[in-house]
């Protein structure tokens, strides 16, 4: 039977609410009185661009130094992920996924009826990559292979030089690679150009809802060479006549005050680390690989079991943290950073009280 929801998304929609909320995905929203946009220049309804804003997609290829004929629209990465996997694959088409991965990017494949194969990230080396093991599973079958970038849910980064490798590995077979870049921005200093440009296997997608704060506009895209966006614009007619206008308007009006509300952010998300950091070297019962960068850490609990722990912590401490288990890893949960350090704090402190009664 074809898989046709997400565990994730439900549990997301109705069971991450908390006072204490680190199951966040994505940093604070960014006031709308913040941005210098004129409200009266908002119109509901404007002129039918046919596929794609022209003002938009050339403020993605801009961002991202893209030939606009690159760029497709979607709503959010969640939707950019689906339709570059649809237009991709075909049922049974053999697709590489990494492990542990986000729970949506699974769910799609096996909604495509893809078959669906996995090689492990190394947790003993930061949760890394390792091309060799992209190539012990990769098969003549294999049509695409499928990372995130900063990693979902443990932020670890992978280099250009390992994805060069990986897109080696891909043309080898003729395969593609897909990589979810919506985290990558995260990487405050030196911040990696998009993979879309090591070479034309490459497919990546992303959007402005984790690392901007502008989650509500739904701004989302797709980097592809201009054969395969062409196929995926056709396909998205399937699922949308025309985009949301006044949300075209203000994701425009954002990318021309990316690095404000980027930097917003990062006080934040800095505060947080710091916190963290120091809160999981005084934890004897967690463990987390610590990287340098994103907005989310994945933890372990040595003993005992985390779905209960987790419960515990929701019912009784009214703080909620992501399980494990919808990444596969049902001895972790992923707690996310950026929001409110005075939140965060308590939040942590709740989880240390939770540790004692566990």
């Amino acid at each position: 039977m074809t898989h046709k929801h997400s565990d994730y998304m439900h549990w997301s929609k109705t069971q991450s609410r908390a006072r204490f909320n680190l199951a966040t995905s994505g940093v604070a929203s960014f006031p709308l009185r913040e941005l210098p946009v004129q409200l009266e220049t908002l119109e509901i309804n404007g002129n039918d661009d046919g596929y794609g804003h022209p003002p938009l997609q050339k403020a993605i290829a801009v961002h991202h130094g893209v030939d606009p004929e690159c760029v497709v629209e979607a709503a959010g990465t969640s939707m950019a992920n689906h339709l570059a996997m649809a237009a991709i694959l075909e049922p049974r088409d053999e697709v590489l996924i990494e492990h542990p991965a986000y729970g949506p990017i699974l769910d799609v494949a096996r909604y495509l009826r893809a078959n669906v194969k996995r090689f492990p990230r190394i947790k003993e080396i930061g949760w890394a990559v390792d091309p060799q093991a992209i190539l012990n599973c990769i098969t003549p079958k294999t049509r695409l292979i499928v990372i995130t970038n900063l990693h979902n849910p443990t932020s670890a980064l992978t280099p250009n030089s390992v994805l060069r490798e990986i897109g080696e590995i891909a043309r080898s077979v003729g395969a593609l690679v897909l990589v979810d870049e919506v985290y990558l921005d995260a990487v405050y200093e030196r911040t990696p150009r998009t993979s879309f440009r090591l070479g034309p296997e490459f497919v990546v997608t992303s959007s402005l809802t984790k690392v901007y704060g502008v989650s509500g506009l739904r701004c989302g895209w797709i980097l592809a060479r201009p054969d395969l966006a062409w196929k995926m614009r056709r396909l998205n007619d399937l699922y949308s006549a025309t985009p949301v206008y006044p949300g075209l308007l203000l994701a425009v009006a954002a990318f021309k005050h990316l690095n404000r509300l980027r930097e917003k952010a990062r006080r934040i998300v800095d505060a947080d680390r710091k916190l963290l950091r120091d809160f999981l070297v005084q934890q004897s019962g967690l463990s987390a690989v610590w990287t340098d960068w994103g907005t989310t850490s994945f933890v372990q609990l040595r003993d005992g079991n985390a779905d209960d722990f987790l419960e515990t912590l929701r019912t009784k401490f009214d703080t909620s943290a992501v399980p494990g288990r919808f990444f596969e890893m049902p001895d972790h949960f992923r707690i996310g950073m950026g929001v409110n350090t005075e939140m965060f704090a308590d939040g942590l402190d709740r989880i240390s009280r939770a540790l004692g009664d566990h």
